[in-house]
């Protein structure tokens, strides 16, 4: 269980297993598919291509991810013009609600989680930001 200053938060940790290996990627997919609020958790390559993913049913993957690099460029464009670096997290809300989060791993992929409309997305902002090393060691 994660604290906060405010509240108490109810969140998994991520299982962090061995570097590099389909597996660790799988149960880091796995575990964070496994979070309350969570359709999917898609790792997605610079090139728009899946690399490996846990969604619920229904969810388009491939189309979703197909989009990651116009987002990862205009991210870093923005981070450019306003003299803030490349992008390292990106979150987008939704008309019909829920919210998409972008994550960028390393040069090569990056975690896209889309949560639910019911989803806290705080715990797990706060946690990508804090095992973000940890978790480009997986890809």
């Amino acid at each position: 269980r994660l604290r906060t200053r405010s509240c108490k938060v109810r969140a998994f940790a991520l299982p962090l297993p061995a570097p590099r290996s389909m597996s660790a990627i799988r149960d880091l997919l796995t575990a964070l598919r496994g979070r309350p609020g969570v359709d999917a958790a898609i790792v997605v390559g610079r090139d728009g291509l899946v690399i490996d993913d846990e969604s619920r049913d229904g969810v388009d993957r491939e189309r979703i991810a197909a989009h990651a690099p116009a987002l990862l460029t205009a991210g870093d464009d923005v981070g450019a013009a306003a003299n803030r670096g490349a992008l390292v997290t990106l979150v987008l809300e939704h008309e019909r609600g829920g919210l998409a989060i972008l994550s960028v791993l390393s040069r090569d992929a990056s975690l896209l989680v889309l949560l639910d409309p019911s989803a806290d997305a705080g715990p797990l902002l706060q946690e990508l930001r804090r095992e973000r090393a940890r978790l480009a060691s997986l890809v």
